[in-house]
């Protein structure tokens, strides 16, 4: 028999049963409706790796991840270029983990897999509202003729929750018909207080990593500049933390465009900070 030690496939500090957890980190490996630069795919696996090298202490929120209870449940295994099936499976499983009365933190993958988890989610916890953190829109009805894509994946969101339960964060690109949208309906935030709207709200975040600025996050399939720092982002999130978020996930690290890895590093960092705030 081997004795080891052996280094952890978990991300730090994860738990070991899922039936005692209160988060479940879950990989969602998609990328097959990415209309730039692919690799998405290979996120949840990359940033498992590289989360040995993080500090299990947020010194942000004060709280090390080790004293919270979550667990990671590993990648789910979807089939090549059928985004129906794709969303079916992130469905299914997005429903054990909250008919279980859980919280999920969703890595993905593209920024599709969102619908997914807001489908599941939609059943089980009632008065929802999603903030979006992102460069892009994403709010195309259709791209290259196909309604379920990354580029779309908050318009189809706004079918289940309304535009009136969604802000948008970061926002600097997309179709003059995206912006046209956005601004009928108010979802562009720009000032913290403008949040105060969903605060008696079941909030679910998903972070887009392209919102972050290209000088720091470069591994991501569409980089626009003129992002958030870090900093600006922490900022956010140290002010959603009063309110009652349900769920969060984080998308679209492509980690092997960025060979530094610093885009993988930054991206374990986010998630130790969104463990803490869940």
């Amino acid at each position: 028999m081997l004795i080891g030690p052996f280094l952890e496939k978990d991300f730090i500090g994860a738990k070991k049963e899922f039936e005692s957890s209160d988060i479940v980190l879950l990989g969602m490996p998609y990328d097959c409706t990415c209309s730039n630069r692919p690799g998405t795919r290979f996120a949840p696996q990359q940033i498992r790796l590289e989360s040995v090298g993080i500090e299990t202490y947020s010194p942000y929120f004060d709280k090390d991840i080790e004293d919270i209870n979550f667990y990671d449940a590993g990648d789910l295994e979807f089939p090549f270029g059928n985004a129906e099936k794709m969303l079916k499976i992130v469905e299914d499983n997005t429903s054990i983990i909250y008919k279980e009365r859980k919280k999920i933190l969703g890595i993905g993958g593209e920024h599709l897999v969102t619908l997914g988890e807001i489908l599941a989610i939609n059943k089980y916890v009632k008065n929802l509202a999603v903030i979006q953190f992102d460069a892009h829109t994403d709010l195309r009805e259709q791209y290259l003729t196909e309604k379920l894509t990354h580029s779309g994946v908050m318009y189809q969101i706004s079918k289940l929750t309304g535009f009136d339960n969604i802000a948008q964060i970061g926002i600097r690109s997309g179709e003059k018909q995206e912006f046209n949208l956005m601004n009928k309906y108010g979802t562009h935030k720009t000032q913290y207080f403008e949040l105060d709207k969903f605060k008696d709200k079941n909030i679910f975040i998903t972070i887009d990593l392209d919102v972050l600025d290209p000088s720091l996050m470069s591994g991501v399939g569409t980089p626009e500049a003129g992002g958030l720092s870090y900093l600006e982002l922490i900022g956010w999130l140290k002010y959603l933390k009063k309110f009652n978020i349900i769920g969060i996930d984080i998308v679209e690290l492509a980690p092997d465009i960025d060979i530094s890895k610093t885009s993988t590093a930054t991206a374990c960092k986010l998630i130790r900070e969104c463990l803490t705030i869940l």
